[in-house]
Parts: C-alpha cells; structure tokens; sequence
C-alpha cells in the first residue's frame, strides 16, 4: 500500500534541467513523489495505483511549476484513471489538488458534477429544468481553464471555465467575433461568480481534420470572414489588447531554462532570437483581431460555412498576426506531423492561404513572414509544455525553423 510498484511513471520519462529556484522541480516527473503530495492531501486510498502518467506541464522558471498527472489502476480492477495535478513554487510545500478542488476554477466543482451541472444550467443556460445531464471533459489546463461537455438529452453545450475575472474577456470577446464572418457557438448563460460559460453546439468537421486529410475548403471565405473581423471598430475590442512582447518574453524565458545544457539548442535558441527580438518589441496592435487563429480552432460545417468555436482572446490585436499563426500552425503540422500524406497536405494549403493573403491584401512578404516565426516560436514551448518524449530535438529543430521563417 502507498507506494508505486518501481516508483515508475507511465511512458518515456522526460528530464529538465534544475531549477534553482524551485527545489522540487525535478520531484515533478517522479511518480513516487507525486503520488506522496496526492496522498498528503487526500489520504490513502483503498487501492494504490499500478502507475502515474504524466500528462501535461505549465511552468514559469524560477517561479511556478505546475504537472497534470493521472493515476491509472491495474486492469482488473476497472476504475477509471484519476486526474491530480501537483504544483510547486513560492518557497512552499507542493500543492496537491483535483480538478474538482482546483483554487483558481471555483466552478469547475459543480460544473464536473452531472447533478451541479444540471442545477447550473436550469439556473443559468436552459429555460426548462435539466434532469439529467451527462458531463465529458475536452480539456483541462490547471489553474488556468477547463472545457467540459454538458449533454441534455440531445441538446449538448460546452462549458467554459475559467477563472471569474476572465469571463467578462469572454463575453466581451464573443460580441467582437459576432461581426466575423464566420458561424460563431450561442452564448446560452454564464454563471458569473463560477466563472462559468454555455456556448452552444455547432455541428461540422475540424478544419484541421479536414487539412490534414487533403479535404479543406477554398481559403478564400476564410479570408472574407476575416475581413469583416479586422473591420470592426477599434472601440468594440474587449479587455487587454493582446501583447505579442510579453508572449515572446516568456517562451524565451522558458527555452533558455530547459535548454541551459544543450549547446546545440542555445545556438538554436540564439539565432531566432537574434531575428525576432526586435521584431516583438516593436510590434504593435493596429485593429481588432482574433489573436489566436489556427486550424484547430474552426469547423467546416455541412453546408460548407466555417464555423468559429474559440475567439477568447479577440480584440486588439494584429491582422497580419491572424494569418501568421494560422500559417505557423500548418507549417509546425508540415514539419512535425506524423503521416507522410497529412505533412503535404498541410504544406499545401500553408502555401495556399498565404499566396491568396498576400495577393489580396498586398501586404510585404517579409512582414507576413516575421508574424509567423514569431509564431513559430512560441509554438516551440509546446513540446515541453506536453512532456514530449522527443521534446529536445522537436524545439531545436522548431527554433532552428523559426529562425528560416525569419529570414524569408
């Protein structure tokens, strides 16, 4: 009982360099002691897990650390996997909590449970009584956001949930991306205190899916429905404008911590820096942007329209940055995707969204290729940030391409 058989987690292990700053950082991809910071908090369970599975990693050096892990039992005993996260920093003990208990989501409690989440949408989204609801997560980031799936009989919303003070952004951002030319999800209801969202179901394929499968629309409605967005009145941007220099500032942070003993990816690290840094200090929002656009955020509905399912950080922003991550986003998929077939698909229609770009809008080919390694360079911390086996080799070569893009 307690400990883990060979104090093993799942898969490939991942290491990181020491964190000076935080002591216990490298306890965090140890499934013994992740298992003894669950246990400080919970006590002991019944039955001990076979393993801890590592699943995700949010980290600020020298100040935060944050790992989503999963506790898996054996086979035979057919309970399902369950979800801790353990945190690190501030010169405290480790913090060991649930989803279900997560500090800085105070309505993610009712909103994973089917009888809080029927009581929360008869409340708040539907204008009838929910019974019966069954509830599936899509996502979980801890402390930061969470995205369940509420299903009523064959009605079905998804739930976003945030930290309180955020949800006005939301709501804000929602009204900026309704004057898109683009099918947008109905805010049904929002419970404010929770900080809890209801947006409606919409029906269609992800464009990403579609991409990689050589089966994407024509970009031109993209771009029309972009159009409209970049047009709106520079007064109708909610919250912050978005800030490209701080997004920057803190991926360079994080490279230069995990890849303190790696000459190969400082030397990467060094040249994108080089050809970036000025750039995001200079940048500046010009008009209202979606300001996290790409593949995975949008789905081709079954009469051909695009549909918009994420627009949380629209506002002020940049349209030439709209279309640059799009574009990183398929080259990343290009470059690092594992089906032959799925890599030139995505290549193809890269190349495609930006030759119809530059050609309707006549915008320099340098300016639209600096957004896009900018970009690509944030896009590299996503390797570490999911404990990639690989994740080394994955950001050097995503910096080094980086730096390639930068240079035209």
């Amino acid at each position: 009982m307690g400990e883990l058989a060979g104090a093993a987690t799942a898969g490939p292990r991942v290491a990181f360099p020491a964190d000076e700053g935080l002591r216990d950082f490298g306890r965090l991809f140890d499934g013994a002691w992740l298992w003894r910071a669950y246990r400080s908090r919970y006590g002991e369970p019944e039955i001990s897990p076979r393993r801890i599975r590592l699943r995700q990693l949010s980290y600020v050096p020298g100040k935060r650390a944050v790992v989503l892990c999963a506790a898996e039992w054996d086979p035979d005993e057919f309970l399902p996997p369950e979800r801790f996260t353990v945190e690190i920093g501030g010169g405290g003990a480790p913090s060991a909590f649930k989803p279900q208990d997560d500090p800085r989501l105070p309505g993610l409690s009712a909103a994973l449970s089917p009888e809080g989440a029927a009581d929360l949408l008869s409340r708040h989204a539907l204008m009838a009584p929910a019974r019966r609801v069954i509830v599936d997560t899509v996502r979980y980031r801890p402390g930061s956001r969470a995205v369940l799936r509420h299903k009523v009989d064959r009605v079905r919303f998804y739930a976003r949930v945030m930290r309180p003070a955020r949800l006005g952004r939301l709501i804000g951002a929602a009204a900026v991306a309704e004057q898109a030319g683009f099918a947008l999800p109905r805010l049904a209801g929002a419970w404010h205190e929770g900080g809890v969202a209801w947006l409606s179901e919409i029906p269609g394929r992800n464009l990403r899916d579609c991409i990689r499968r050589g089966e994407a629309p024509d970009v031109a409605p993209l771009l029309d429905g972009l159009v409209r967005l970049w047009s709106a009145p520079a007064a109708s941007g909610s919250g912050r404008p978005f800030d490209l220099r701080a997004a920057h500032r803190r991926a360079r942070r994080v490279f230069r911590q995990t890849l303190r003993d790696d000459a190969e990816g400082l030397r990467a690290l060094r040249d994108a820096t080089r050809r970036l840094d000025a750039f995001a200090r200079e940048w500046r929002p010009t008009a209202v942007a979606h300001n996290d656009l790409y593949d995975d955020q949008m789905l081709v509905m079954g009469d051909g329209r695009l549909a918009l399912v994420d627009f949380e950080e629209a506002g002020l922003g940049d349209p030439l940055l709209d279309v640059g991550n799009f574009l990183a986003h398929l080259r990343w998929s290009a470059r690092f995707g594992a089906a032959a077939a799925a890599r030139a698909a995505s290549e193809a229609y890269r190349a495609e969204l930006r030759d119809a770009a530059l050609a309707r809008f006549g915008w320099d080919a340098r300016d639209l290729d600096a957004r896009e390694a900018a970009c690509l360079f944030r896009i590299c911390t996503n390797p570490i940030r999911h404990l990639a086996a690989d994740w080394r080799r994955t950001v050097r070569e995503g910096l080094a391409l980086a730096g390639e893009v930068a240079d035209g």
